[in-house]
């Protein structure tokens, strides 16, 4: 089962090494990660997908908290949360009856068309992976030159918060 684990961490260098070990050497893999600093410029906010059983994502949660550099530890699947995520995809859109699809594509999805040049179009997209991901599966493989995810960010629902 897929799990969005929200951290917040000492904001020191290392932090995202010896965390990103701990996976690796346990044989975790990582889906998405992110990383920034919160309102306190002590503490980084970070999260983490990846995937495993319920056995298995208490053995990681129990290891995250076990880290020096782990203040405060939210597996934000076990409630309400909120998650998105944001995409740029530079397109090919030579000819006015591909820029029209896509431009017909971008209002559907409800993406913002932000930079344009005589050959390409680029698309911002901000929402769940599975809408990112139905987006890329509209295109023709041919029309996709780039494609730049940031990783799934996610918040819990109503008064419920990951602080100090």
């Amino acid at each position: 089962m897929r799990h969005i684990i929200s951290l917040l961490v000492e904001n020191e260098s290392g932090a995202l090494s010896r965390i990103a070990g701990l996976f690796s050497a346990r044989g975790y893999n990582i889906e998405s990660l992110t990383v920034a600093t919160t309102e306190d410029p002590t503490l980084s906010r970070m999260t983490i997908v990846t995937k495993g059983s319920d056995r298995i994502i208490e053995q990681i949660t129990k290891q995250l908290n076990k880290l020096i550099d782990v203040v405060k530890l939210q597996d934000m699947t076990e409630g309400d949360y909120i998650e998105r995520e944001m995409m740029f995809v530079k397109l090919r859109a030579e000819g006015e009856t591909k820029r029209a699809e896509i431009y017909r594509l971008a209002d559907i999805f409800r993406a913002r068309i932000i930079d344009v040049t005589d050959t390409t179009y680029c698309v911002e997209l901000t929402g769940s992976s599975d809408k990112l991901n139905a987006f890329l599966g509209t295109l023709h493989e041919t029309d996709v030159i780039e494609v730049v995810r940031s990783g799934s960010m996610g918040i819990t629902r109503g008064e419920k918060a990951l602080t100090l």
